[in-house]
């Protein structure tokens, strides 16, 4: 194949497969010999005009890797500084609507149970596929998760609420409307305070109040599945679905804040089991409205939530992960922004969001109010909510995991909240239970030290999350309490508390009866010669001249330079030369430091 080459050949003339120049001489010599043509000669004027990069010597790989390093810090600091500028220039507002699937065993207006099948359009009542004369029937139970739900979301319950009309066509939706509260929901006025640990932006500082604006029950629509070029098949399974709609103010203005705002809904419809699933098998979903103003100005003609002065929002649908939030925020934000700059102007649009992409895209132009002709449905009378009722299950609510996350950081566990938080989240609290069960046989043990006894919290959480937890992420296994029971880990723990065990041995067991070992702890330890026989003064001071004879030249480093951080080497030699298990590090550097430093 005939090519230029645009290194060497400043005329337009065609070399063999590339110029001779570009290769190394064995290359050459190659070449030659396979193709039997003679080496074309450059004279001595062509030789001078090689680059400056041929003449340059290879740069080495490791000062390679150091360069690239620097460049892609540059790039982010420089997209950094890119993006405070823009967020100087312009805010971001944003509002949230959250469709949660209710924990519930029948629809909202039909006896149709919501267990989830594989054979489609198995769960379907008369009335879920709009046949004529069927008429809907109000499922009480219903309302029960959605109470829940808006009692722990701080609002104010209505005594009196009704259900409107939605209209709108699509085949997702038989009856050609859809049955939700618009006018007068079920609760209003509620919020949601994010903290540093839910993971809001740094501008909002440690603290920043959600207000929202109403949850309403309403229908969920059919599922699709697009077949191309032209097939969609529809399972009517999930219509009428008792669906809350949590709808906030426009009150956020980062798009990190949103994503935290979604994880801590889902966090909190879950703790008080108002939902059974959460975004990752796609029972809550979020839509997103995004709109951008110049900083400070108040003039814009667009109102929402009864906050005025803003730019015109776009709704992005059907966000089904916290970070398919925030990735679509920021996307619709950079999009919304070069369109003004460039003197454009936004349209009310509703616009779709795919995992990976950089942008977002139009699916079609906003529907208002007017579109949908909201109307009171007459087949569904209103819905009486009794205070009892709302007293009663706002006293039998689970704590709130704002309120467990502060009991774990405080004084009676200790914990840091990096372990406190995840310890609320994890298994729905079910790893918080079994912590909760090691801390209070610990607590039972009556000749514990002071000391230990006020760690116990601390320590327990490393080993109920990290050890314990380890061990299940290695295997690829689900939090299963009984693989490890809270007896067994309780009696490892008191055994390592009590300086019987070291900490290399305290893992060890965990790891026997994580694999299936059933003999209890005690046992274990005395059959497997584990229990700590402490070493005398003699002995340590045998092991610690065994390890300085052997590296003279790094205790004289140690001496001369005072690189203390060497003992720990010497250590790690005591305890492989020493018994296993038996060789404790806090005296080993004891006696290190007495024979080497005089101290």
């Amino acid at each position: 194949m005939l090519r230029p080459c645009l290194r060497h050949c400043s005329r337009a003339t065609l070399r063999s497969l590339s110029c001779p120049r570009c290769l190394p001489r064995d290359d050459l010599q190659l070449l030659q010999f396979n193709q039997k043509i003679p080496l074309p000669s450059f004279p001595p004027t062509r030789r001078l005009q090689t680059s400056s990069i041929d003449s340059q010597d290879p740069v080495p790989l490791r000062k390679q890797l150091k360069q690239d390093a620097k460049t892609v810090r540059a790039r982010k600091r420089e997209r950094r500084e890119q993006e405070e500028a823009s967020r100087q220039k312009w805010e971001l507002t944003v509002g949230v609507e959250i469709h949660a699937q209710l924990n519930t065993e029948t629809k909202l207006f039909s006896r149709a149970p919501t267990l989830p099948s594989e054979l489609p359009n198995s769960n379907v009542a008369l009335f879920d596929l709009a046949f004529p004369g069927s008429q809907p029937e109000f499922q009480a139970a219903t309302l029960l998760p959605a109470l829940r739900a808006a009692i722990a979301l701080n609002c104010d319950i209505q005594p009196v609420s009704r259900f409107d009309r939605k209209h709108y066509f699509y085949q997702d939706q038989p009856a050609g409307y859809q049955i939700t509260q618009y006018y007068e929901p079920f609760a209003r006025n509620g919020y949601i305070d994010l903290f540093s640990y839910d993971g809001i932006a740094p501008e909002d500082r440690d603290r920043v109040r959600i207000g929202i604006k109403q949850v309403q029950l309403e229908q969920d629509t059919a599922k699709s599945q697009e077949y191309p070029p032209s097939t969609q098949l529809l399972d009517f399974n999930r219509v009428s679905h008792p669906l809350i709609e949590i709808i906030t103010m426009p009150q956020i203005h980062t798009p990190a804040t949103a994503a935290a705002f979604v994880r801590k809904v889902q966090s909190i419809l879950q703790s008080c089991s108002a939902v059974t699933t959460g975004m990752e098998l796609g029972g809550l979903r979020a839509d997103i409205n995004v709109s951008i103003r110049q900083r400070g100005d108040d003039s814009g003609a667009h109102q929402y939530g009864g906050i005025g002065g803003l730019g015109q929002r776009t709704e992005i649908k059907n966000l089904s992960s916290f970070k398919a939030v925030e990735d679509a925020i920021i996307a619709e934000k950079n999009r919304q922004i070069a369109v003004l700059e460039s003197g454009g102007v936004i349209e009310g649009e509703t616009r779709g969001w795919t995992i990976g992409s950089t942008e977002t895209r139009k699916l079609r132009g906003k529907e208002g109010e007017v579109d949908y002709r909201y109307m009171p449905d007459p087949d569904v009378p209103p819905l009486l909510i009794g205070e009892d009722l709302v007293s009663k299950l706002a006293n039998t609510l689970p704590t709130a995991p704002d309120a467990l996350i502060d009991m774990l950081v405080g004084p009676g566990y200790g914990l840091p909240i990096e372990d406190a938080k995840p310890l609320v989240e994890l298994e729905d609290g079910a790893r918080l239970d079994y912590y909760q069960d090691v801390v209070d046989i610990l607590r039972d043990v009556q000749d514990l030290d002071s000391k230990a006894r006020a760690s116990l919290g601390r320590v327990t959480g490393n080993w109920v999350l990290h050890e314990l937890g380890g061990l299940l992420t290695k295997a690829g296994q689900p939090w299963d309490a009984e693989r490890v029971t809270a007896d067994s880990l309780a009696a490892i723990i008191d055994q390592l508390q009590r300086n019987r065990i070291t900490g290399a041995t305290a893992k060890q067991v965990l790891a026997m009866l994580f694999d299936g070992d059933r003999r209890p702890v005690m046992q274990l330890l005395e059959e497997e010669n584990l229990i700590l026989r402490p070493l005398s003064r003699e002995e340590y001071i045998a092991l610690a001249e065994a390890a300085i004879e052997q590296n003279p030249q790094m205790v004289e480093q140690i001496r001369s330079k005072k690189q203390l951080g060497k003992l720990g080497w010497f250590v790690g030699q005591m305890m492989r030369m020493g018994v296993k298990g038996r060789v404790e590090a806090l005296k080993a550097d004891e006696i290190l430091r007495e024979l080497i430093l005089g101290s």
